[in-house]
């Protein structure tokens, strides 16, 4: 759904309740006098064909007869009326609708297919639905309650988005008696056309909306709301409690992977990996929330807490532990500076115990001590009461202290009824305050994770030494010949075969119906080898005795073979035994770990690393991401695993080879990328060791995927189809190609190769330097929402970039902009027109009806192009010209 319907529910001129009532206890009265009470200032139209009048308000019989402009209509009737009723308001212009009424799809049947009769009149027409089964929309800005909740919050930047129409009645209801405020106030219900997406994106353009909170039990679109949320969590955190946290889709699991990396586990990684802070309960919801919104962000994880109660800054510094993060000591400069007015015997560390009868100034001067120390990032201030001084006096002096602070400040009043005027005086102050230690670290530690996913986001990530190379060929024959013969599991040799089409090392495998096969199979590969059963109906073969090691000679070998076919028939007497495979004995010392991938239902692909062996499932030790990864995210998978110590090397086990680690990833993930059939794979073992990494068993299982590659995806992979080799005028040979997160260095060097006068002409500014979140931001583009090209000489330098262009558009809009800058040195050979042509060919790709660009009149190289394309332009105010180019 486009913005612009967005805007239609939360800032319309004119709204229409349909279904408006005046029976006390209807939601249809209800409706209507929150409207009212709310303090809406444009039309409000009841319609009910029974009634002349309700509530003071002329009603109509239906919203034909309304004969005014109307943006949105509330609709409170039965269900079953909705899809004619959202028709009606498409032929009429009103492209807002929200629907209240219950009874859809659950309900059964007959409600789901109301809800696509609903959905389809709002396509035909254009329009957008907020619904079904949804408690409503507050608005403060447009002072509009279109809810049957029983308050209008209090205005404030914060914007909350429910699933649950009761939780949002339950928290609005603690907001108000907190004093917490609200841009927005949401119940998404069904989510039928509004989705959390669509709210993110809008929301995120919001200036009146600081932050973003999601009460979450579901998620429809998966690849909108990753999308949206990674370009907003940039800009403004998002905070979000997804309840149902649940491992029941990990126990149909058959594999490893399967059962390793549950349906709570992806969406926390989905979370990580859009920057999105995910809290537990309601009340971190907003503690969080009013910390974000009020205060800095901490540039590091060093908090002072600053005391005159032992044990309450104790349990704050023990809770700030047991999250892995062991309180700062203070330097010896700032214990200096303390202790020329603190008493003898203050704590001399941190916590910074001030001892109880610490005076209201006291406290002031030891904030403003900590506040100037360069190893604290974040201040907590708590306090308990005393006789000699009222906790006030206290509050109003650290507020002068306390109230622009550049870092994060926040307080912690014990107490009841005596504490409760502090505790006002700093939420009026902006000074975010908790009733419980715990409570108050806890926020501080979700805004230090927001930190850290900022930090993610915009940290560059380094190319791997060499060039991948893969052959698609070979995997997709293997892929199609077992979906051809309808089997969903690859044999053991299959699998590795898969792998190492891919690049991945694996062991040599040979398949051997019999004991003597096996026998000679083994003598031409040396001993030792390794037997395994091979068995399409017995998934893992350690279980059912299938594997037999260090075998040294023909006869271990045969034996071997018969004892592996003897245990598998008592295992399972009806499995289809097709035999062993022979492998050779690795006898390498090194670390087991298990890589493997599965297909969410709604995320789709999921990589896993962690742990190996045998006891892989017991042990839990690992970490999950989503495909496509790079370097960067390949190496924080393995750096958030307890065996990322060992590959560090340990005692008397070398250091693992790393980078080929990352690889591996790298290169499994591509594997996942490119075949959509692929439904879970495990690695387990592959053993790494100081030299490389060898696969030492794989499985795979296959079936037809309804969807083609990348459309399998929840984050867009890099779109090769916009490639080009390219001749520009001058006879130069280029690449263009989509921008890649590795082109962060070469990014940098572009710029610095511009002249002030390119720079002006490109930014409309004077730059000296492209930060680095400037820099992340523009090489970790989402490619469904943007689209940057990059030129490189054919026989220059690997990554030396010549020009870069980017096309933007919003979604939901028919318009893109479009720019571009070419280095000074490789000005005047064409390469412009060349990138200019592939930008507006990437536009019209992606659906946009037109392009434009802001151009200085002074570049008459791009004034000829726009023109050339027959563009138009329009002098602005500023004296810049607007170029549009119709596309279609």
């Amino acid at each position: 759904m486009g913005q612009f319907n967005l805007d239609k529910i939360f800032a319309p001129r004119a709204v229409a309740v349909v279904g408006a009532s005046d029976r006390p206890g209807s939601i249809g009265r209800a409706v209507l006098e929150n409207i009212i009470a709310g303090g809406f200032a444009g039309p409000i139209y009841p319609v009910n064909p029974t009634r002349d009048e309700i509530l003071g308000l002329r009603c109509r019989p239906d919203l034909a007869a309304i004969g005014a402009p109307v943006d949105l209509a509330v609709v409170v009737t039965a269900i079953a009326r909705a899809p004619e009723i959202i028709a009606t308001c498409g032929q009429l212009g009103i492209f807002g609708v929200i629907v209240i009424s219950g009874g859809g799809k659950e309900a059964g049947p007959e409600g789901e297919a109301i809800e696509r009769r609903m959905l389809a009149a709002a396509r035909a027409q254009g329009g957008g639905i907020l619904g079904a089964e949804c408690g409503g929309a507050l608005a403060s800005g447009a002072k509009l309650n279109a809810s049957f909740a029983h308050l209008m919050p209090t205005p404030g930047s914060l914007a909350f988005v429910s699933q649950s129409g009761a939780t949002c009645t339950a928290v609005l209801d603690f907001a108000v008696t907190v004093g917490i405020g609200f841009s927005h106030f949401v119940s998404i219900g069904s989510m039928l056309d509004v989705d959390f997406g669509d709210l993110i994106d809008y929301l995120g353009d919001d200036p009146n909306t600081s932050a973003i909170l999601l009460y979450m039990e579901s998620v429809t679109n998966h690849r909108k709301f990753l999308s949206a949320a990674r370009a907003v969590s940039r800009v403004k955190p998002i905070v979000a409690l997804k309840v149902g946290r649940s491992a029941a889709g990990a126990k149909a699991a058959k594999s490893h992977t399967g059962a390793m990396a549950g349906e709570d586990a992806v969406f926390d990684e989905a979370f990580s990996r859009a920057g999105i802070v995910r809290v537990d309960t309601v009340g971190d919801l907003f503690d969080c929330a009013e910390l974000m919104a009020k205060q800095p962000r901490p540039k590091g994880p060093n908090l002072a807490i600053i005391s005159n109660a032992g044990g309450p800054a104790v349990m704050a510094a023990d809770y700030l532990a047991s999250h892995g993060i062991d309180p700062v000591e203070p330097s010896p400069q700032t214990i200096a500076k303390l202790n020329a007015f603190l008493p003898p015997f203050w704590s001399k560390g941190n916590p910074l115990d001030i001892l109880g009868d610490a005076s209201p100034e006291t406290f002031q001067r030891v904030a403003e001590v900590c506040l100037q120390a360069p190893e604290f990032d974040a201040i907590l201030v708590l306090t308990t009461p005393q006789a000699q001084f009222p906790s006030s006096d206290k509050a109003r002096a650290l507020c002068r202290s306390l109230c622009n602070s550049e870092a994060p400040v926040f307080t912690c009043w014990l107490g009841g009824q005596e504490v409760q005027e502090s505790r006002d005086y700093f939420r009026r102050a902006g000074i975010p305050t908790y009733d419980t230690p715990e409570r108050a670290v806890q926020a501080f530690l979700y805004l230090w994770q927001y930190e850290r996913n900022l930090q993610a986001l915009n940290e560059l990530p380094s190319n791997l030494p060499r060039q991948l190379v893969f052959d698609k060929d070979w995997a997709e024959a293997i892929v199609r010949q077992a979906l051809t013969e309808e089997r969903g599991l690859l044999s053991e040799t299959e699998s590795k075969n898969l792998l190492e089409s891919y690049g991945i090392p694996v062991t040599p495998t040979r398949r051997a119906p019999s004991a003597q096969e096996a026998a000679v199979q083994a003598a031409q590969m040396g001993f030792p080898v390794v037997l395994k059963l091979d068995s399409p109906d017995i998934t893992h073969k350690s279980d059912a005795g299938g594997v037999e090691l260090n075998l040294a000679s023909a006869e271990e070998v045969r034996r071997a073979f018969d004892r592996i076919m003897a245990s598998a028939r008592r295992y399972d007497p009806q499995a289809r035994l097709r035999g062993v495979t022979v492998q050779p004995m690795v006898r390498r010392q090194g670390v087991e770990l298990i890589l493997g991938a599965k297909k969410d239902p709604g995320f789709g692909p999921v990589i896993l690393f962690g742990m190996g062996g045998l006891a892989a499932e017991v042990m839990g030790d690992r970490a999950i991401g989503l495909p496509p990864l790079n370097r960067l995210l390949a190496r924080r998978m393995i750096e958030r695993t307890k065996v990322s110590r060992l590959l560090a090397g340990y005692r008397n086990l070398p250091a693992t080879d790393l980078t080929l680690l990352e690889e591996v990833l790298v290169r499994l993930s591509q594997l996942v990328v490119d075949r959509p059939e692929i439904v879970e794979l495990d690695i387990n073992p592959l053993l790494t060791h100081e030299k490389g990494c060898i696969a030492l068993d794989a499985r795979v299982m296959v079936e037809p995927s309804p969807l083609a590659s990348p459309l399998h995806l929840v984050i867009s992979p890099y779109p090769a189809q916009f490639e080009r080799h390219l001749v520009t005028r001058s006879g130069l040979g280029v690449f263009v190609r989509p921008i890649r997160p590795e082109d962060g260095q070469g990014m940098a060097d572009l710029f610095r190769a511009f002249s002030p006068r390119t720079i002006w002409l490109r930014f409309g500014q004077a730059l000296t330097q492209m930060p680095p979140d400037r820099l992340a931001r523009y090489t970790q583009i989402d490619y469904d929402r943007e689209m940057a090209l990059v030129v490189l000489a054919e026989d220059g330098r690997e990554h030396e970039l010549l020009g870069v262009g980017r096309v933007v558009g919003e979604p939901g809009r028919e318009t893109a902009e479009l720019g571009l800058s070419v280095a000074d040195a490789w000005q005047g050979q064409g390469i412009g027109r060349e990138l200019f042509a592939s930008l507006v060919e990437v536009a019209r790709a992606r659906g946009f009806q037109r392009v434009e660009g802001l151009v200085s009149p002074d570049n008459a190289v791009m004034l000829g192009m726009v023109r050339r394309r027959g563009g138009s332009l329009e002098l602005r105010p500023d004296g810049w010209l607007r170029g549009v180019i119709d596309l279609t």
